[in-house]
């Protein structure tokens, strides 16, 4: 039985967690630091120095970058120089226009912006911004979570300076989650204190409205609505629920100038664990409350298994956020807690191992895998058929096999990781 202080402890823990994001959370990062920089210069700057952890590197090279046309990382750090707002947190380029990105293009091409890896870095999110201008300098530093300043300072006066794996919340370990503790707080808590998670469900499916209107990406959330798609994968609730998740993934990864409610510090996390959940519920005609607790679950469960895993790994997120729609959607078809922890365990089986090779638009094909997955583990679960420990990594306790999959996307796939930055920053691209 959760207490009361439990209780709104694990509602600030998703207040903190599910928070609005314009376009994808790392190179947005690195425009938040870089604007922060600047705020502490009190001047736009004549250079700007900047080092990355391989994660935050190989999240940020492929993905369109909201409202510009443009990929990577230059067009990022030169919009958080010019117009960034850092109180804005991962909104910080909501002021992105068609003039901004001309500027933007201009202090590109003045050779003022230099970004390099950072071998040592203390954290796999790690961002160190330097900037120089007017006899001035500033620096600022992001670790751990995407918001997180661990570093401020300007012409050696050092204003901000914690350890890197400092959490945002005093309270964020007082209360250690289990599966047990995710369904019984969704499932007990007043249902009016859970409803603000349906902000995240309304702006998740104006996303992918958004995807279905324009030509994003791949597509292929529009190839799935089309007499093709239809033709193959047919009309139904299978269907929809790919559909809708992998048009609002289209539009992110295209640099929509469009918000997303994110999980765990992940756009396309948010919507993995969001919409799946929405449009099953829309579908099968659940009631609102059953609605707010699946969308509860669902993302819940996906930050308890982020806590353990880290904000960025080599080990996909989808992984992670479909394991928690898989949750969610069981609770849907009217499952129970021995139920959903058969879902997480069949889905542990069938997807541990998907690597992450940085944001970009083909991240909707494996968001659309991983809730292929969450929808096939929740029907087997809801008929109590799942995957048992005499199979690979499951373990009887559902909270040993999490730990099993983090353990492998924390460690065990480091080598991986690195492999997979070698492998696209040594490639050739063709235009």
């Amino acid at each position: 039985m959760l207490t009361a202080g439990e209780r709104n402890a694990i509602i600030s823990l998703i207040h903190r967690q599910v928070v609005p994001a314009i376009g994808c959370t790392e190179p947005i990062a690195v425009a938040l630091c870089v604007a922060k920089a600047r705020e502490l210069l009190g001047a736009l700057p004549e250079s700007i120095d900047i080092r990355l952890s391989a994660n935050i590197l190989k999240n940020a090279m492929g993905v369109g970058i909201p409202g510009t046309g443009m990929t990577g990382l230059p067009i990022a750090v030169a919009l958080g120089a010019l117009i960034g707002r850092p109180e804005l947190g991962l909104e910080v380029l909501r002021d992105c226009n068609r003039d901004a990105v001309e500027r933007g293009k201009d202090y590109i091409a003045g050779g003022r912006i230099r970004i390099g890896l950072e071998n040592a870095a203390p954290d796999k999110l790690y961002i160190a911004v330097k900037v120089t201008g007017g006899g001035h300098e500033a620096e600022a530093r992001i670790a751990t979570e995407h918001t997180n300043f661990v570093y401020l300072c300007r012409d050696g006066d050092v204003i901000e300076d914690k350890p890197v794996h400092a959490g945002h919340a005093d309270n964020e370990e007082d209360v250690p989650l289990t599966l047990r503790k995710v369904y019984e707080f969704a499932t007990e808590t007043d249902v009016d204190d859970l409803r603000f998670i349906l902000k995240a469900r309304d702006m998740n499916e104006a996303a992918a409205a958004d995807g279905l209107r324009e030509n994003f990406g791949h597509q292929l959330g529009k190839t799935l609505c089309s007499p093709l798609g239809r033709g193959i994968m047919g009309e139904g609730i299978f269907s929809k629920v790919l559909s809708a998740t992998s048009c609002a993934c289209d539009a992110r990864m295209a640099g929509a100038m469009i918000p997303v409610m994110s999980n765990s510090g992940s756009g396309n996390q948010g919507i993995c664990a969001t919409m799946p959940v929405a449009v099953f519920a829309e579908e099968n005609h659940n009631t609102e409350e059953e609605t707010i607790r699946a969308l509860i679950i669902s993302n819940l469960t996906a930050i308890y298994i982020k806590q353990h895993l880290g904000t960025l790994s080599a080990l996909c997120g989808c992984v992670v956020a479909s394991t928690g729609s898989s949750c969610g959607i069981t609770y849907l078809m009217g499952g129970s807690y021995e139920q959903i922890a058969f879902s997480v365990k069949n889905m542990i089986a069938n997807l541990t191992g998907m690597i992450c090779d940085g944001a970009k638009p083909s991240c909707a094909l494996k968001l659309t895998s991983g809730v292929s997955t969450a929808i096939l583990s929740a029907m087997l679960a809801i008929q109590n058929k799942h995957v048992t420990s005499v199979e690979g990594i499951i373990d009887d306790d559902v909270d040993q096999s999490i730990r099993n999959l983090t353990e492998i996307g924390r460690r065990g796939m480091d080598e991986t990781d690195r492999y997979v930055l070698d492998i696209m920053t040594h490639k050739e691209v063709k235009s």
